[in-house]
Formats: structure tokens, C-alpha cells, sequence
């Protein structure tokens, strides 16, 4: 890190709102969030000088693009304001919030305002499920696949589960883990929903095979959604503290970042890994370097971690890419409750894509705002104990674009 980031504060929708069932747009979704994280921060518009927007599929969900421009609808006081789109599929957010660091860390501007948002329960579940397969390669990746992007990640689980083994029980665990943490959030998705012992097993009835590896409980949410961040200078986080009457040891600080650009397509993936330790190497030095800038050594160091579940696997990888298992060895996290609430490094607290949604533009800043607030101590029923460091890993496509943020006090 060049120079310090912070995190003033921030808001998100409520997952579980189907918003053009409520005959709102995609607009009142971004402005009503927007407003909700002014408001929470204590933040006047007119002192916000540059506006970051992550989105990934407007144009095929809502034929909407340029979502810069809606920032000058939301209050007049953005009018004029600078502000631009980033776009990386699911890792969109935190695109859209490292091109707002690299604004604050050169000095052009001392406070950005990050959103990320998507509208996605507007169309048919298939018609969904097409528009997010823009994030393979169209043509070439999954053909004659039903759900693209459940396809895929089960051929992740297979070709992991040729190299190390893989018992479904153990994927399972995971999104067990994650509904329940997800029940304790106010703005969960699925905080309501109803489960048996028989939803976590492969029981074809209650838990149906969606392709391959990848049942119905394996998969995150298709999710209305929205989240913004306030990321702060130095001098302008200092001036923010000064005037509450905190130190400015107390705000959230983002220490360390790392962000890789695999091949697009997993067949090319999988391919540059065989023989590697890793199966994804590219979201292993993400991580690592997050790690590096942030000066720690490892999982260690760390109180929890918000990663990327958009399917079961994707956390199962993620376990031992963060170096809380050797690879080939996650199951152990999720047999010893290393990774549950109470664990010695809790994953998910959230409920994270598969417990609390997955709008999938949102869900980066929505990781950021999460470990703001678990730094903080403000994250509520899903606060863990003592929360100093937590870290995020954020992906875009099948592991193509890895984010990876370091958040401390």
C-alpha cells in the first residue's frame, strides 16, 4: 500500500427484496442505497468528490448502461462529479473499489463513493442464467450445458476431485454453514427459509441436481442488490474523526490488496495448473499478494474471511488457496468447525453468497462493507468476537478475475 485507505462506512439493500415485483427500477435500487450509506456514514454529498460504479450485466437484465450517470439523479449535489462504470462479472465491486483507491492513493481525489449494484429477479430463472453465461467464453466453454455457470463449477469439483478427492458431505458442510450464518442477517436473502437435515445431502428430491457436482444447495442466489462504501485519505479519514470525536485508529483501514487476470476460459486454466499444488494458482497470488501488502504472513493473522461462494466449491477452494488447510485438505476446516461462527477462523459470518445473495455487481463492495463492519464491531447477530483483521477473496467468472482485499483497524 502506497498510502492508507479507509473505510468510512457504507449501506447495502435488503437482499431479499424483489424489486420490480415492488415496481422499482434498477435506478431506485442504486439511489435508495446510495442515500441509505449517506445517511449511515453521516456524510454530506457535496464533500464526495469522485463516484466508482460495479455492475456487470445492466444492459442484458435492465438495457441500462452509463450507471455513472445516475449518480447526478440521486442528489443534485453529485451533479458534475466524476464517475465511472468497471466491469469484471462477479468481481465488478471490487474492481470498481480498487479504481477508487488508486484515485485516493494518487492524491486526485480524498473521497470516493463506491456502489456496486445489480437488478437480476426481473427476468425467468433461464433467461437469467443465459445473461450470466457473458462471463464465459460464449461458444466455446460449457456447450450443451442447461445452467452455464453450475456446469462449470462442477467440472471444477471434478477435476479437484481427480487430483485430491472430493466427498459431497464435506461441500455440504459449507452451504450448511452459510445458511445459518445467514439467518442471523437482517438483510439475508434466505434469512426465512425453511431446511431438513435431508436439504444438506444428495437427496434428489429436496436438494435436485442443478449439472453434475452441483446441487441445489451448492448454489448462491440470483439476487436483487446493492452496496456502497465511502473509502477515505488519510487526512480526510483524520478530519472525518476528528469532527465524531474517535480516534482515528478506530476507523477501518484497507491494509493490503491483490488482484490476478486468469485465462478466460477453465479448460486453459486447468490445464496451466496440472501438476501445481494449486488448482487455481492465479487466486493464490491474489491472495498472497493481499497478504504481503497488508505485512502478514497468513491465515494466522486473520479473524475471519467474507469469500466467494458462489458455489459450495468455490469456498471449498478458497479454504486452502487462504492457507487455512494445505491443498487437498480443506475438509479438515470443515470437520474441526475451524471455519464455522465460534471457529478459530470463521468463514462467511455474512452468510455469504449461497445465505445472505449474490447480486453479482454487488457483491464485492458488499464484502468490503462487511468486513468495515466487522472490524468495527458493528455487524450485529453475525458480529465474530474480537474482529480486527478480516480479509475478502472476490471472483469474477470461473476464477478469471481474483480480487482479494486485507481490512484492519
Amino acid at each position: 500500500m502506497t498510502k492508507p485507505v479507509y473505510i468510512l462506512g457504507g449501506a447495502q439493500s435488503d437482499f431479499s427484496k424483489n424489486w420490480t415485483r415492488d415496481n422499482r427500477t434498477l435506478f431506485d435500487l442504486f439511489s435508495e442505497t446510495v442515500l441509505k450509506a449517506l445517511e449511515s456514514s453521516q456524510l454530506d454529498p457535496k464533500d464526495v468528490k469522485v463516484g466508482h460504479v460495479g455492475n456487470f450485466v445492466a444492459e442484458l437484465f435492465a438495457g441500462q448502461g452509463m450507471l455513472g450517470g445516475f449518480f447526478g439523479h440521486v442528489h443534485p449535489d453529485f451533479s458534475g462529479m466524476p464517475a465511472s462504470r468497471h466491469e469484471g462479472a462477479c468481481a465488478s465491486g471490487s474492481l470498481a473499489a480498487m479504481a477508487a483507491m488508486a484515485d485516493i492513493e494518487s492524491g486526485r481525489y480524498d473521497l470516493a463513493c463506491v456502489a456496486g449494484v445489480e437488478l437480476m429477479r426481473n427476468v425467468p430463472g433461464d433467461v437469467a442464467a443465459d445473461h450470466l453465461g457473458a462471463a464465459a467464453w460464449r461458444g466455446k466453454e460449457a456447450l450443451g450445458a442447461k445452467f452455464l455457470w453450475p456446469a462449470m463449477f462442477s467440472d471444477l469439483a471434478e477435476e479437484y476431485d481427480k487430483r485430491y478427492g472430493l466427498n459431497y458431505d464435506h461441500l455440504m458442510g459449507i452451504s450448511k454453514i452459510n445458511f445459518r450464518n445467514g439467518k442471523r442477517n437482517p438483510n439475508s436473502q434466505a434469512r426465512g427459509w425453511a431446511f431438513t437435515d435431508k436439504s444438506f445431502t444428495a437427496d434428489d428430491e429436496v436438494n435436485p441436481v442443478i449439472e453434475g457436482w452441483m446441487r441445489r444447495q451448492d448454489c448462491g442466489q440470483v439476487t436483487d442488490g446493492a452496496a456502497v462504501v465511502f473509502l477515505a485519505s488519510e487526512a480526510r479519514a483524520r478530519a472525518y474523526a476528528k469532527a465524531r470525536g474517535i480516534a482515528l485508529e478506530s476507523i477501518a483501514q484497507i491494509k493490503g490488496w491483490g488482484h490476478t487476470t486468469a485465462p478466460m476460459m477453465m479448460e486453459q486454466k486447468l490445464k496451466d495448473s496440472a501438476g501445481e499444488d494449486y488448482v487455481l494458482p492465479w487466486t493464490r497470488r491474489a491472495i498472497t499478494d493481499a497478504y504481503t501488502r497488508a505485512g502478514i504472513s497468513g491465515p494466522d493473522e486473520l479473524d475471519a474471511i467474507e469469500t466467494h461462494d458462489c458455489f459450495s466449491i468455490t469456498e471449498y477452494m478458497a479454504i486452502e488457496h487462504f492457507g487455512i488447510t494445505a491443498p487437498g485438505e480443506a475438509w479438515k476446516a470443515i470437520e474441526d468447525g475451524r471455519i464455522d461462527m465460534g471457529g478459530a477462523i470463521p468463514i462467511n459470518p455474512s452468510g455469504g453468497l449461497i445465505g445472505l445473495g449474490h447480486p453479482v455487481g454487488a457483491t464485492g463492495v458488499r464484502m468490503l462493507l462487511d468486513t468495515q463492519k466487522q472490524v468495527t464491531d458493528s455487524a450485529g447477530d453475525y458480529q465474530v468476537g474480537g474482529a480486527k483483521t478480516v480479509a475478502t477473496y472476490n471472483v469474477g467468472g470461473s476464477g478469471t478475475t481474483n480480487c482479494c482485499f486485507v481490512v484492519g483497524v
